[in-house]
């Protein structure tokens, strides 16, 4: 073996886990274009070459320690520039650290205190930043245009003796001439909200915990000067025990926050705790002990308590947004939280235990906008989806939720909703471009447009759509599911079989945790009936007709399923069975689904077409209809 001194880089993204649980495929895609377009490049035209690659990062040997730092230096830059319009929770950003070391060469690796201090090194440099041992210091000295912040000596984990260490400073390249001094950007606190524990002592208590860990990352989404994971990345978490530094290193966040939450008759009790993601120490903790009613309070104190402890200067439209409660009345924000866990199950008759309790919210608070946002999404997905007439106007009712709040998300969505169903499409795309601008994190609002570009046949967009939604709600399967029929219609096999590894495992996961939805067996089935899996694909399909019978989308997606398994004629029968009962949005739908496309060439499905056309436009006309009449039992199918 031989022995050498050189310089070395250590490359990682930070949050890696993180983006991962989001959307890996697009993670991995980002990542290795990146690499092939920067990384790759960068470190051949310095003279180094990649000893070895990991999931998330590399390892790179240089002749040069001078080649070494400029190639960091420069891979920055450039990522800071990639990054520029790409959404903070969705930028892939490198930490990077360089040593100059003895190392040991075996083959073409390399071990010894030299790589072990550049990898270590890598763990404390900024997001977006080099860190940089003294030894490399003080051999680059003046000979790049670039400064260093001392940072002091840091003990890094495995490491023996202390290593000072110095941050390279990034931004333009300063001029001697002028004098002008390079400043590093902000390092801009992070936080993750882990879901708080329900300590009721009763499962059924599980969506009022949930939903104050939700408010409280909204609250601190409102704050500008602070980086909060997003709740789908953070939920990802619920039901563990996970270790909270290596949660904190997953992530790339500097603070986690934990906590409990125990609600008993009119009191509740809330336990929150601020802990330091590289230490595990605790920053801050309180214990609220107060009645049901002060549940909006408590949520505001533990917010401004965060903000006061990582020493973030609250602007006065923060101060005033993070006060502003969606309700003042806890009865009805538990109606409503019990409505968003039924809307979320995507079945008929969830769908209508939804709306009676967002009902009932609005009724208990008629002031409530999101509550009246979630009662026109409901009565749209009612009447669009199953064809049951909604009792009130849904664009009524979606203009009172922005009557109230002109900026919520959730009304835009629901009045785009309603404006796809009554025919008006460009004023429904104006409407959902708006939702997205106000939050384009909202997994409604996505999944919905996506839907509506659909059928408007405008499949790139829906695509680009989809795949927002993926990241948005990491256990959902649905988008991905979907997503990967569209990348297969439009010659895209690569991507899309990415996704349905992606949805397959999202929806086998849902199956377990959620046996009582039909959602994930009913678009698993049709993809695994893509696949020529058809032993599966049918017991999947009778799982989600055991829990469902009487749903219409149930119907439908049977009839995908057969279409897919080359059964023409037991599709088009599921089909002449199911518009009896469709929604008239789904008519769109069906002329770019692409599960069908196999029994479009079958003499019976013009005629059927034909049927399918002329019921959606007698309900598109018609100001009210009656109900349809009852399905019939459905019988498993073998």
């Amino acid at each position: 073996m031989e022995r050498r001194l050189s310089a070395i880089m250590a490359a990682d993204v930070v949050g890696y886990s993180r983006l991962m649980g989001a959307n890996e495929v697009a993670t991995l895609t980002s990542f290795k274009a990146h690499r092939a377009e920067l990384l790759d490049p960068a470190i051949a035209a310095h003279q180094g070459r990649i000893v070895k690659l990991t999931g998330d990062g590399l390892l790179a040997e240089f002749p040069s320690v001078v080649n070494a730092v400029d190639c960091a230096a420069e891979v920055q830059r450039e990522m800071r520039r990639r990054n520029h319009d790409v959404a903070e929770d969705r930028r892939i950003e490198f930490r990077i650290g360089v040593n100059l070391g003895d190392v040991i060469v075996d083959d073409d690796d390399l071990y010894g205190d030299g790589v072990n201090v550049a990898a270590r090194l890598e763990t404390v440099a900024r997001p977006g930043g080099v860190a940089v041992s003294q030894s490399v210091r003080d051999n680059v000295g003046n000979r790049l245009d670039l400064e260093f912040e001392d940072i002091g000596d840091q003990q890094l984990k495995n490491i023996e003796f202390p290593v000072r260490v110095y941050n390279v400073i990034l931004g333009n390249a300063p001029s001697k001439a002028s004098g002008e001094r390079a400043v590093s950007e902000p390092d801009k606190p992070s936080i993750a909200v882990l879901p708080f524990n329900n300590m009721s002592g009763d499962p059924e208590q599980e969506y009022f915990s949930d939903g104050i860990t939700e408010d409280i990352i909204t609250d601190l989404s409102k704050v500008s000067g602070l980086f909060v994971v997003g709740r789908n990345t953070s939920f990802g978490y619920k039901g563990m025990s996970p270790q909270l530094q290596q949660v904190a290193s997953d992530l790339g966040v500097k603070c986690i926050l934990e906590g409990s939450v125990r609600k008993a008759g009119g009191r509740v009790r809330v336990n929150a705790q601020l802990i330091d993601g590289a230490s595990g120490g605790h920053l801050w903790a309180d214990r609220y002990d107060r009645d049901l009613t002060d549940i909006f309070a408590i949520q505001d104190e533990i917010t401004h308590s965060i903000v006061e402890q990582l020493k973030i200067r609250l602007l006065p439209k923060e101060r005033k947004a993070i006060a502003l409660a969606p309700t003042a009345n806890v009865e009805a924000y538990t109606y409503y939280l019990k409505a968003r866990q039924f809307f979320h199950n995507w079945t008929r008759n969830s769908t209508q235990l939804a709306r009676r309790m967002f009902a009932k919210a609005v009724e208990i608070d008629p002031l409530y906008a999101k509550a009246y946002a979630g009662l026109a999404n409901c009565d749209y997905r009612l009447d669009g989806w199953y064809n049951v007439p909604p009792p009130a106007d849904i664009l009524e009712t979606a203009g009172k939720a922005l009557a109230l709040d002109p900026e919520l998300a959730e009304a835009h969505a629901a009045r785009g909703a309603a404006l796809a169903n009554s025919g008006q499409r460009a004023e429904a795309r104006e409407a959902f471009e708006r939702a997205l601008q106000l939050d384009s994190n909202n997994f409604d609002a996505c999944l919905e447009f996506a839907r509506f570009c659909v059928a408007e046949g405008d499949l790139d967009r829906a695509v680009e759509l989809f795949i927002r939604a993926v990241e948005a709600q990491p256990d959902d399967p649905q988008a991905a599911l979907l997503v990967h029929s569209l990348l297969e219609k439009l010659g895209r096999p690569e991507e899309a079989e990415k996704y349905r590894q992606l949805g397959l495992r999202r929806a086998e996961e849902a199956l377990r945790q959620h046996p009582e939805s039909s959602r994930p067996a009913q678009l698993g089935a049709c993809t695994l009936a893509s696949m020529g899996e058809r032993d599966k694909a049918i017991d999947w399909l009778n799982h989600a007709l055991a829990i469902d019978p009487d749903d219409p989308n149930v119907i439908y997606n049977a009839a995908c399923v057969y279409s897919l398994l080359g059964e023409s004629d037991q599709s088009l029968d599921l089909l002449e069975r199911w518009v009896l009962h469709a929604g008239g949005e789904l008519y769109g739908w069906i002329q770019n689904d692409v599960d069908l496309d196999p029994i479009r060439t079958h003499p019976r499905y013009p005629a059927l077409f034909a049927k399918i056309e002329k019921v959606a436009n007698d309900r598109l006309s018609a100001s009210s209809s009656e109900g349809p009449p009852p399905a019939k039992q459905a019988q498993p199918i073998s």
